[in-house]
């Protein structure tokens, strides 16, 4: 014992007389220190909030149903999930939100790629109905700064998951900018705009203001900013269906010591769409179709006062603080729609639309960039990849080194149609001469033919201002192809929440955080 207690103190003599470098608690060395391999390790414990965010706790809910399904789909079977913690934006994305991206791509890429802006620019045809008025719409309803603070709409799903894509990049160059790490560029070109992944991939050339040091003595002294660091932020997204509903809902206003004592319809307590305060009494809590031919009420009293959308802090928030989840416009979300994927998928985190992915390296290791290519799907040419950004492909069983034989959670690139349209799920599917064997084409959904469904057909969520009661509530869902548009889907982005799902400002009930 006394031998025991002798060390100990040597150990504490020890470590108090050495430098103020943290300890590896496995092999003894020092943290970030250049004597000891410069093994470098960052304590930036907090994800910082990214503009216009807010933070969603997550928890456990019941997913799907929460009144009578008068559409008669079954499509949204009740089901309890858990969604992790994660940042949704406060609104939807507005007008003046969109034009912001599509002066930034317009000064960027229209000189050398004009193709590039013109597939960014939202489908504000729309507006027209051919036994309605609609024409001002088409015209001044994205341009007009009267209607700068109304969400975007024509922006399919592919353009609104591109939108993400770019944020992501501004929010991350914003950040260092602010930190001093590069010089900001007011007029970047095609060949040195900043993209995320080309600066993590080494490829970025822009102007370096002052790099981080490298504690790698076998270093070149400075270095790039590393996912290590802790600096960048997680990628702006759409959210999932599942994170969107939890969302919606904001049951976190009726939980107490983990009992959720009310459940909700809409984002607000009770069965009514009007506001039962006294001091607001009547008035309604969403924009949308209130009967035939009631799009905003009587004059003199409108009782939503929109006609089509509405700014997007023009009703009450819910209980996350966000604007807008019942009413106004529908929103996409990632997951491709299937009608019985609340049947199939997973209870943590459930998602639909995987399709995994890996960087193109050349043989020596270096990652590939991108030049500018099309892909003809019989209709339009889309743009699949920008000059200058980093190649990615689908993981192959022919590429060894992904490695897909030997793995037990997954065996393919694309699992949008799992166990619902896959090669699997329809072996007792006729093929075109009445065989019921298994269809490579997965005979289970003849897209076009028997069916709207397929890989590229995405949901989206919530009512619109174009909609009836019924689909304010949360749990609906529906769904359209990826490359269409309308004028009542919008969008709003999303982002991962990393570490602690509360946060090092909250505490659960047993102290732990």
């Amino acid at each position: 014992m006394n031998r025991h207690l002798s060390f100990l103190g040597i150990a504490g003599i020890v470590i108090l007389g050495s430098c103020s470098h943290e300890r590896s608690s496995v092999t003894g060395w020092n943290l970030n220190d250049p004597k000891n391999g410069g093994y470098e390790v960052s304590h930036n414990d907090e994800q910082e909030t990214g503009p216009g965010l807010v933070f969603i706790e997550g928890g456990t809910f019941t997913m799907g149903r929460s009144q009578d399904d008068v559409m008669y789909e079954w499509n949204n079977v009740p089901r309890r999930v858990t969604v992790s913690s994660f940042y949704m934006d406060e609104t939807e994305v507005t007008n003046v939100n969109y034009r912001e991206y599509l002066y930034w791509t317009s000064r960027v890429f229209n000189g050398n790629y004009p193709q590039i802006y013109t597939k960014t620019l939202p489908d504000t045809l729309v507006w027209r109905n051919k036994l309605a008025y609609n024409e001002p719409f088409v015209r001044y309803y994205l341009r007009h700064p009267a209607y700068n603070d109304y969400p975007v709409v024509g922006v399919n799903w592919l353009q609104a998951t591109d939108f993400c894509k770019w944020r992501t990049d501004r929010v991350n160059e914003f950040i260092l900018v602010r930190e001093g790490i590069i010089d900001w560029n007011p007029t970047p070109s095609d060949a040195d705009y900043f993209n995320t992944d080309t600066y993590l991939a080494g490829k970025w050339t822009g102007q370096v203001k002052q790099p981080l040091p490298d504690l790698n003595p076998s270093g070149n002294g400075t270095r790039n900013v590393k996912i290590e660091d802790g600096i960048f932020l997680p990628d702006y997204r759409l959210p999932t269906e599942a994170e969107w509903e939890f969302a919606a809902y904001g049951l976190v206003g009726n939980t107490t010591l983990e009992l959720i004592f009310q459940r909700r319809i809409y984002p607000w307590n009770g069965h009514a769409t009007r506001n039962p305060d006294e001091k607001y009494r009547g008035q309604e809590l969403g924009d949308f179709v209130k009967g035939a031919g009631d799009y905003m009420g009587v004059a003199g009293d409108l009782n939503d006062a929109a006609d089509v959308t509405a700014p997007v802090y023009s009703y009450w928030p819910n209980d996350y603080g966000l604007y807008g989840m019942a009413g106004n416009v529908s929103e996409w979300v990632m997951d491709v729609y299937r009608p019985l994927t609340p049947d199939d998928e997973f209870e943590f985190r459930p998602f639909r639309g995987n399709q995994y992915q890996t960087q193109v390296k050349d043989q020596d290791g270096i990652v590939i960039q991108d030049s500018l290519k099309y892909a003809f799907n019989g209709v339009d040419s889309d743009i699949v990849s920008i000059p200058g950004q980093v190649k990615w492909r689908d993981v192959d069983k022919n590429h060894k080194e992904d490695n897909l034989a030997e793995r037990r959670n997954y065996h393919e690139s694309d699992e949008r149609s799992f166990q619902d349209g896959d090669v699997a799920s329809s072996i007792y599917y006729p093929d075109g001469e009445g065989a019921k064997t298994a269809h490579p084409t997965g005979i289970m959904y003849q897209t076009g033919t028997t069916t709207l469904i397929s890989d590229e057909t995405h949901v989206y969520k919530g009512g619109s201002w174009k909609d009836r009661a019924f689909w304010m509530s949360p749990g609906t869902r529906r769904f359209l192809e990826e490359h269409q548009a309308t004028d009542y889907i919008g969008f709003r982005c999303a982002m991962t929440r990393v570490g602690s799902p509360i946060g090092l400002g909250g505490k659960n009930e047993g102290g732990k955080y």
